[in-house]
């Protein structure tokens, strides 16, 4: 059970990876794989070294990412759009002794590592693929991979992550999504992201294509499905929102899934998007990265229950728990915690934060071993459906009420007088705190009409303390290295 032998099996002459006009079939991609991990070996490399990754969405970078882990190393994907001081950290948090890159980005770096060795695609890599072929012994419990988080707060925490954790991870997906070898899945989630990274190891896995695309506006990504044929999407709410606001012809609709984690899609734009692509089955999700995916919702119950998150998807074992550890009753907020393989083996060098998420499963769960406590507040329902409430450091406390920043913006999402909208808690002495909108307007709205239509909308949807005091309106808003709307950059740009 290895993340590098995913793609091994399936027929050689096959589509493994597209970029652009290129295609690398599975056997190219095993000789590539192949290739990097021999000369990882030969330039020192040994197992359980960390070698980071900072190249954009290619075929090179996947070959990179699993040639480390062919040596015995364990990959850490940097996302592309970070900074030079961002990266820095990360490779000296990791301890890491090799960063394969490019002469562009390593050009930017100033404080790296004296540790760390730089290899530069366009000088160092033609030596990096001549070495002898190597062959380490790996059990599914090694370490396969870091995943850095961007965190709203402090400085991002490497998500330690096993073989198994990986391949199970594309397993479960490739289970509930129904993926087979016929799969065309674009891929435009950062590799950094798990939910990016499984998207092209859910590839690989079922023998289907992974199309790799890092887009710049919201239309090239429909005119890649079109070009491409491609018959799956992931993607996060605000690219969703984005989406749903551009044509979408008849050749972008062959879509046989789009799947949507890393925030609640809002029941408006579900809606919308439904009627966007009417033969397109729409999977809502809920994930976090210390544990991969925790549930997913049946395409069949999204127009019933649109604000679901859904079930636990295969292989992971969920419950609803109280502040004093017992289970939450039907229709009580609890906070989610999760058990079972999936589960990640807690934050690299960072024993403190370790041990305040991950704790020994309480002994009336199914699994033994480590559980993972979300700092999510859901609910379930008398259907056994989980639905999101709100993270515990995000929930604002307005006239007595607790109220969840996710439900406030699902509504104004609904009023049609926003594209996209953030809404966070500021200190108020009379009311506890008080609410403010950071929206982006609908077309063809000015900022006062979009103001009056979302409080009058808002009056009818909404008790009176969930609507916010203040509105203040941006042609954009700020997102995390993962595509999330980043409210903790809105509120030190707007709270003095």
């Amino acid at each position: 059970m290895r993340v590098d032998a995913l793609h091994l099996g399936h027929d050689g002459a096959r589509a493994a990876l597209i970029e652009g006009a290129h295609t690398t079939t599975y056997a190219e991609l095993e000789a590539l794989v192949g290739q990097m991990a021999s000369g990882l070996a030969a330039t020192g490399v040994r197992p359980g070294d960390r070698v980071a990754v900072w190249l954009s969405k290619t075929t090179g970078n996947i070959a990179a990412l699993l040639g480390a882990m062919r040596a015995g190393a364990v990959a850490i994907p940097v996302n592309p759009v970070l900074k030079a001081p961002q990266v820095e950290h990360i490779l000296a948090d990791s301890g890491a002794t090799v960063l394969l890159t490019n002469n562009a980005r390593a050009e930017t770096l100033r404080n790296t590592p004296r540790a760390c060795r730089v290899l530069r695609a366009e000088k160092d890599w033609g030596a990096l693929m001549t070495g002898a072929p190597v062959a380490v012994d790996r059990t599914p419990e090694d370490l396969a991979a870091i995943l850095y988080t961007s965190g709203s707060t402090g400085r991002p925490k490497g998500v330690m992550l096993s073989h198994a954790n990986l391949v199970l991870g594309a397993a479960s997906v490739s289970e509930y999504l129904g993926v087979t070898a016929e799969e065309r899945i674009l891929c435009v989630l950062p590799l950094a992201f798990d939910y990016g990274l499984n998207q092209v190891l859910t590839a690989l896995k079922q023998g289907g294509a992974g199309i790799l695309l890092d887009y710049l506006l919201p239309r090239d990504v429909v005119k890649a499905v079109a070009r491409h044929k491609a018959t799956a999407l992931a993607g996060v709410p605000p690219l969703w929102m984005q989406l749903a606001e551009v044509e979408w012809p008849a050749e972008a609709r062959g879509l046989r899934y789009i799947t949507n984690s890393g925030g609640r899609m809002p029941a408006a734009l579900t809606k919308r998007l439904r009627t966007l692509l009417p033969d397109t089955k729409i999977y809502l999700m809920y994930g976090l990265t210390e544990a991969f995916r925790s549930t997913y919702l049946d395409p069949a119950l999204v127009d019933s229950h649109p604000d679901s998150i859904g079930r636990a998807i295969p292989r992971a074992e969920l419950h609803v728990l109280r502040a004093d550890g017992t289970s939450a009753s039907t229709g009580e907020p609890g906070e989610l915690v999760h058990a079972g393989p999936l589960v990640a083996q807690g934050y690299w060098n960072d024993p403190e934060r370790t041990a305040v998420r991950f704790r020994p499963a309480p002994a009336f769960f199914e699994h033994t071993g480590m559980a993972v406590w979300s700092g999510d507040t859901v609910m379930r329902d008398g259907e056994g459906l989980l639905y999101f409430v709100g993270r515990d450091d995000e929930m604002m406390k307005i006239s007595g009420n607790r109220v969840s920043p996710t439900e406030v913006e699902e509504a104004i999402f609904a009023t049609g007088a926003v594209s996209a909208v953030a809404v966070f808690g500021v200190a108020d002495e009379r009311l506890g705190q008080a609410m403010v909108a950071v929206g982006v307007r609908a077309a063809g709205l000015g900022e006062a009409e979009a103001e009056a239509l979302a409080r009058r909308e808002l009056a009818g949807l909404v008790p009176a303390y969930m609507v916010p005091r203040h509105f203040i309106w941006e042609t954009d808003l700020p997102r995390n290295p993962n595509g999330k709307i980043d409210r903790a950059a809105l509120r030190a740009r707007h709270v003095q």
